[in-house]
Formats: C-alpha cells, sequence, structure tokens
C-alpha cells in the first residue's frame, strides 16, 4: 500500500510561492511608510541581535505567528485588527516567510505575503535597521 508521492521542501516551497504577489524591500518599505502594511519579522532573537531589527516592524517569531495574527484569536497582537490587513512576513533570507504567509492566508489573512530574499535584502537596499 502506498500513499501519496511525498512532496520535498524545494516543491512545498514553488507551490507555497505560486499564489503570493510577494515584494521586494523597497516596496515592503514605502508600504510600511504609507500605512498600507504591517512588517513582521519572524527571525529568532539571536539573528535580530546579530543583525538588528527593522524600525516600525512587528517582532512575532515563528512559532507564535498565527496566535498573534490571527483577528479572531485571543492572543492577538494590537496590530492584528483585520482579516484585511496586508501583512509583509519577513525572515532571514525569503524562504521561511514564504512558508508563513501561507499559513497566514490558510486563516483567512488573504493579503498576507512575504518579502524576497528576506531581511539580508532589505539590509543590502540600504533601507534602515537599528540596533535590537
Amino acid at each position: 500500500m502506498s500513499g501519496p508521492r511525498p512532496v520535498g521542501i524545494d516543491e512545498l516551497l514553488e507551490r507555497a510561492r505560486e499564489d503570493l504577489d510577494r515584494v521586494d524591500a523597497a516596496d515592503a518599505y514605502e508600504a510600511a511608510l504609507a500605512g498600507r502594511a504591517l512588517l513582521v519579522d519572524i527571525r529568532y532573537a539571536a539573528l535580530r541581535e546579530r543583525d538588528g531589527v527593522i524600525p516600525g516592524a512587528l517582532v512575532v517569531e515563528r512559532n507564535e505567528l498565527e496566535w498573534r495574527l490571527d483577528p479572531q484569536g485571543s492572543h492577538r497582537a494590537p496590530q492584528a485588527t483585520s482579516h484585511d490587513l496586508r501583512i509583509v512576513v519577513i525572515c532571514n533570507e525569503g524562504y521561511a516567510s514564504s512558508l508563513a504567509a501561507v499559513s497566514l492566508r490558510q486563516l483567512g489573512l488573504r493579503r498576507a505575503t512575504d518579502l524576497v530574499g528576506g531581511f539580508q535584502a532589505w539590509k543590502a537596499a540600504g533601507l534602515p535597521v537599528t540596533a535590537a
């Protein structure tokens, strides 16, 4: 008896990104400045301490993401006000954030997406970073 064919991480990532309208660092910066997007940094503490943080970004470690951003959740962050909220998830290099954005979409956050290249792309673009 055999089940479905296993899916490797590369294929899973490719499938996840099919429905995401991923944004680059400049577009994420502009959207956040204009109040059109909430930037959510899911990197773990050691990376934030090493590389810094994006001013104004909501820091939510990956293992708490769904609980903190579900507008219906009892543990939601104050910023999680609506299912229409535009959320840009940011990880270190833009891989885990794609999977996280898909998970948020499954919660009904239909405008969730992620940052191409993650925090490292943000930093390389010379966008604002402060010490953690």
